[in-house]
């Protein structure tokens, strides 16, 4: 129950986020070519749109580090990894590079819930649109806590996968 419950949520979240990235993809390339028709063709100058496209930028990156946490996607260093052969030595250093990353991820949550929270208590707005500083600081929380969520997420699978091959190398050891 619990696991169809978690892969529906997370197949749910999957589209929102892929969802909002398309949403955000559109608008930075469409408001970028309008720009450009604006400036180059038309002569015009339309203030603070720049402002706008950098708004959605910030979140269409954040929303891809989220894609590529949500899929295991993200960069890795696999020279260690490759060279262990033993399987719960594989599974060990998948545990303590996911509880790594994890403590990574914590620090990035604090750092990102203190700009936000100074954001919030000293309000700054963009000089052409007035767009609140805080919104693309949100973009950067909500980052900072989904890659959080998907580090545990993966902290859990290793340490499953961990205590499952220590299991298993019981029951051979007894079978034998």
């Amino acid at each position: 129950m619990n696991g169809r419950f978690f892969s529906g949520l997370d197949r749910r979240v999957g589209w929102l986020l892929e969802a909002a990235a398309f949403t955000a993809s559109l608008l930075v390339v469409g408001l970028m070519l309008f720009l450009v028709l604006a400036r180059y063709v038309f002569g015009w100058s339309v203030v603070g749109l720049l402002e706008l496209i950098m708004l959605f930028g910030m979140w269409l990156y954040m929303l891809g580090a989220l894609i590529a946490s949500r899929r295991n996607e993200h960069l890795v260093v696999d020279f260690v990894e490759l060279q262990i052969t033993d399987y719960r030595l594989k599974l060990l250093h998948k545990a303590l590079i996911s509880l790594i990353t994890f403590a990574i991820c914590l620090f990035f949550v604090l750092l990102a819930y203190r700009m936000l929270a100074w954001g919030l208590r000293r309000p700054q707005s963009t000089p052409g649109m007035g767009i609140p500083l805080w919104l693309p600081q949100a973009s950067i929380m909500l980052a900072a806590v989904g890659c959080s969520c998907y580090s545990l997420r993966d902290l859990l699978r290793a340490v499953a996968g961990l205590c499952g091959a220590n299991t298993g190398s019981r029951q051979l050891k007894e079978e034998h």
